[in-house]
């Protein structure tokens, strides 16, 4: 019996099958496997969290570059409508300038004309004094004759007289001088004519002065008289 048994003893001694020594290689060996999940898991965290930050990043740049996009857009906006403000300002001044180019032209000879029409004037005078003195003489066919050539001169030049007599009173044109009372001539109207005026094309030169109508002045105890009758 003794002899049967010492074999097995001795296998088993032989084995090494101890119950706790194979319970710590079992958890020796179980270990290092544990250990890499562990690494493979933070691995992947890493990963993912990288992958979360490079989403963030890429939005963060997309709304930058929309926001420059939209900075961009309004700068473009304002510039243009600074070109179109630009634009209008310099085809208005073009007109203004091609205008007063046009008026300049026209009304060149004014303040020449000015400066003439007082002489003829006195021409003028002097013709009606000459015809009141002398009748019809050579001097005074003379005098008409130089005086038709002005006339003609400053019609040539645009000029044209301001006909007032018997014309109802005009402001624009018309300078009154004095009133009188006229049975002729309605109140409002001119009586006559003190001096010629003179316009340039549409632009007056000299307004004519005018003696206005006040028309007839009722007496009122003529009046009053009348009315008993």
């Amino acid at each position: 019996m003794s002899e049967a048994k010492e074999p097995e003893k001795l296998k088993l001694e032989k084995s090494g099958s101890d119950p706790k020594t194979n319970e710590s290689a079992a958890k020796s060996a179980s270990a290092p496997e544990s250990s890499s999940d562990m690494r493979n898991a933070e691995t992947l965290s890493v990963s993912d969290h990288g992958q979360v930050e490079r989403a963030d990043s890429a939005s963060s740049q997309t709304e930058t570059i929309e926001e420059q996009m939209l900075q961009l857009k309004a700068e473009r906006d304002k510039y243009k409508e600074i070109a179109l403000r630009s634009a209008a300002d310099l085809d208005n001044y073009r007109k203004r300038m091609a205008r007063e180019k046009d008026e300049a032209i026209r009304f060149a000879n004014t303040s020449f004309l000015e400066r003439l029409i007082p002489i003829l004037d006195n021409f003028e005078l002097g013709l009606q004094a000459a015809k009141a003195v002398g009748g019809q003489s050579a001097v005074v066919d003379g005098m008409s004759m130089v005086s038709r050539q002005l006339q003609d001169f400053l019609t040539g030049c645009g000029i044209e007289t301001v006909d007032a007599t018997g014309q109802p009173f005009n402001p624009n044109i018309h300078e009154a001088i004095a009133q009188e009372e006229s049975a002729e001539v309605e109140e409002g109207r001119v009586i006559r004519q003190v001096r010629k005026g003179y316009r340039l094309k549409d632009r007056l030169v000299r307004p004519a002065n005018v003696v206005v109508s006040k028309g007839v002045t009722v007496d009122k105890g003529s009046a009053k008289a009348g009315a008993a009758t």
